[in-house]
């Protein structure tokens, strides 16, 4: 049989390096994937094997021995592309280098194949892990379809809905409640609220959260100065000029992210209302065009593409062999961004 090294001759396969390392198949495979459970002195003799015979191991061969695919799937149904591009970046930073590659895959929650769909995504791909942002992540008939599939999952939600090593947390109350503090320091009393769609819990955990910073001023959110939204900057539009269109105007308006917080800056212009003189505006997410629109808008920060690849992270861990739980992660903490979109409330 030709050898390896020999000028011509057939690539190295695991089978040569664990005979060559004078170690097993599975020891070969473990250092491949930087498993902590191999010694330093085997890892160092099997690293140089590797490296004199030039081994590169074949992506379908690790794929078959997982009996699933070397992707990560990023299931998501969400109506802002600023939203999705971001948490796919993250997702990206997250599996570079790890030998995982991404694939997206858009959905739709409220449509009759949607759990069929979902299904045979993950059994075609034979998915090594999957990303769920929001709010395909707070449907637990899709986690019961990832645990039936075997397919290790990490979830980003509002709030925690699973065990550490399969969750993000990213604390929306938090953030929408130093919203309410700061237009409420700023003196406003009078201020509106446009949520999210009801099928998102971070919809839920913002009106929360935003209610309980304005209790803390002794302030409610009146009936009358609420409007459901759906992520989208036309449903801000479209409830902003509900707003607007009051008799007795708000003040202020909170929009439960900035796709819709645009939309209201623009009702303020179509109705010749000064941002931030005559209304002053609050968004959540801090997207890049937050910084990008006049006046820059105040925002609460949800570092979207830090969440993306802690997720992504959670999932290459396995791949080392490491417990997704014990990774040394920051806790995402959504924090307030003052810009030139608020301002005290003309007497």
């Amino acid at each position: 049989m030709n050898e390896p090294t020999k000028a011509g001759a057939r690539p190295a396969t695991i089978n040569d390096i664990a005979r060559l390392a004078r170690v097993s198949k599975k020891t070969v495979s473990r250092v491949i994937n930087s498993s902590p459970s191999v010694k330093a002195e085997t890892r160092a003799r099997v690293e140089a094997v590797i490296a004199e015979h030039g081994y590169s191991p074949d992506p379908q061969a690790r794929g078959l021995a997982f009996r699933r695919s070397f992707l990560v799937g990023m299931i998501y149904d969400n109506p802002s592309p600023n939203y999705v591009v971001n948490m796919q970046q993250g997702v990206l930073d997250g599996v570079r280098g790890s030998g995982l590659e991404l694939v997206v895959y858009p959905c739709d929650r409220a449509s009759p194949t949607f759990l069929d769909d979902v299904r045979g995504f993950v059994v075609r791909q034979k998915l090594f892990g999957v990303v769920m942002p929001p709010s395909v992540s707070e449907d637990e008939r899709v986690v019961e379809i990832l645990k039936a599939a075997d397919c290790p999952y990490v979830r980003i939600a509002s709030v925690s809905l699973d065990d550490a090593g399969g969750m993000v947390v990213t604390h929306d109350s938090r953030g929408a409640a130093r919203a309410a503090r700061h237009l409420a320091e700023l003196g406003h009393r009078r201020i509106a609220f446009i949520s999210g769609p009801d099928s998102f819990r971070s919809s839920h955990e913002r009106g929360r959260g935003f209610r309980d910073g304005l209790a803390e001023h002794g302030l409610i959110l009146a009936p009358d100065l609420v409007r459901q939204g759906a992520y989208t900057f036309e449903s801000g539009v479209e409830a902003a000029h509900a707003l607007l269109g009051q008799p007795d105007r708000p003040t202020a308006i909170f929009a439960g992210n900035d796709e819709m917080a645009i939309g209201v800056m623009k009702a303020a212009r179509d109705r010749g209302l000064d941002v931030p003189g005559d209304l002053s505006i609050v968004g959540f997410d801090d997207l890049p065009m937050a910084s990008r629109v006049w006046p820059n808008l105040t925002t609460v920060r949800l570092p979207i593409r830090d969440m993306g690849r802690m997720a992504a992270e959670k999932l290459t861990a396995r791949l080392r062999g490491l417990d997704p739980a014990d990774l040394d992660q920051p806790t995402v903490d959504p924090q307030l961004v003052e810009r030139e979109s608020t301002a005290p409330p003309r007497m």
